[in-house]
């Protein structure tokens, strides 16, 4: 899988922009639900296992992209020196 790019380049789009985070989220729903009805061959379980991988990295690089931009948009608010409350997991 290739590098994402960074969150504040102006592309913080996925390393694979055909799929929107919408997209991706819905068709890892899918693998996820394939997975847990089971029934599914091993090799078959494999492959899903390593999309749901790749979505699932999708998805965090499209919401590591969001919040770099709302992260600016706050500091070009307040000043980057500003101490700006942030709520949720922040690892």
């Amino acid at each position: 899988m290739s590098q994402p790019p960074t969150p504040h380049s102006p592309a913080s789009e996925p390393a694979d922009p055909e799929l929107s985070y919408e997209q991706a989220r819905a068709e890892l729903a899918e693998v996820v639900q394939r997975l847990e009805s089971g029934g599914v061959p091993l090799a078959e379980s494999m492959k899903l296992w390593q999309r749901g991988e790749e979505l699932a990295g999708i998805c965090q690089r499209w919401l590591d992209g969001a919040r770099a931009t709302i992260d600016e948009a706050r500091s070009a608010q307040h000043g980057p020196h500003d101490e700006l409350p942030r709520t949720g997991d922040e690892s």
